[in-house]
């Protein structure tokens, strides 16, 4: 790092999705004068409730979990994993009616994702919520160990693997309710690093995405490294569901998503107001 530089923290999860979107940042291929990044690569979950306290300069977050944070953080507008048709699915082992599972465990990856909003705004009613890491989940559910859950990420494209079924698509409970594509995380920076540093790391962050886009093979080694369980056709699934014109840029369009799940969540007692 040299003099006068100043260094961040940077949260950022293993999935492909996030390695395609933060590798030119990273290893450099984008300018970023007077920042540098140390960056660490957990799960969602984890860089949530590092998020919950304040550990992190800039992280990825989810959605969820902003609005717990808002007073601590700002969202930027590159970065954001939003979009149509790339939501939650709640599976079971057997087709099942949703008033069917209550009282029944049902899990979820993680407290604070988005996943569990979802999922308690669509359902209130099902109470018995069992927390667990989201790679567990299909696991879980095709050894009767929880009666269904929420699966995020990869898993909709290889929960027929585990011969589960989907009950729901919880993305698309959400489209056809409210007409939004749906937000599911995004990235924030801690509000005291002030305004221009937060610009700087939004610009630079855009940049990283656009060099991305232009590149697309540069980062396959960086991506494969951390998604060495998964395909490389589920590698190029994952990325083109959730990297998209609202992760350049989130825009009127993808703010009024954002704000329309806070405001729900709100409504809901599930998310303090802001």
């Amino acid at each position: 790092m040299t003099t006068g530089t100043r260094q961040l923290s940077l949260g950022f999860s293993p999935c492909p999705n996030d390695t395609f979107i933060f590798h030119a940042l990273v290893q450099g291929m984008v300018s970023a004068p007077g920042l540098s990044f140390r960056e660490r690569l957990l799960d969602v979950e984890s860089l949530n409730r590092l998020a919950l306290a304040a550990e992190l300069d800039v992280t990825k977050v989810s959605f969820h979990l902003y609005g717990h944070i808002r007073s601590e953080y700002t969202l930027l507008s590159a970065g954001a994993a939003l979009g149509r048709g790339c939501g939650p699915l709640l599976v079971a082992g057997r087709t099942l009616n949703v008033a069917e599972l209550r009282g029944l465990p049902i899990a979820l990856p993680g407290r604070y994702t988005t996943a569990a909003l979802l999922l308690r705004l669509f359902a209130p009613g099902l109470d018995n919520l069992v927390y667990m890491p989201f790679e567990r989940i299909m696991p879980a559910v095709a050894a009767g160990e929880v009666a269904a859950g929420v699966i995020i990420h990869e898993s909709r494209f290889t929960f027929k693997n585990y011969g589960l079924v989907q009950l729901v698509d919880l993305g698309e409970w959400w489209e056809c309710d409210t007409g939004c594509p749906l937000p599911l995380g995004g990235i924030v920076a801690r509000t005291s690093l002030g305004g221009g540093v937060i610009s700087a790391v939004d610009a630079v962050l855009r940049g990283s995405i656009e060099y991305a886009f232009a590149n697309p093979a540069a980062a396959r080694a960086y991506i494969r490294a951390h998604a060495q369980e998964m395909s490389d056709a589920v590698c190029a699934a994952h990325i083109s569901l959730y990297v998209n014109d609202f992760s350049r840029n989130l825009g009127d369009d993808g703010m009024r998503a954002v704000s329309l799940l806070l405001s729900r969540g709100e409504a809901a007692g599930l998310l303090p107001r802001s």
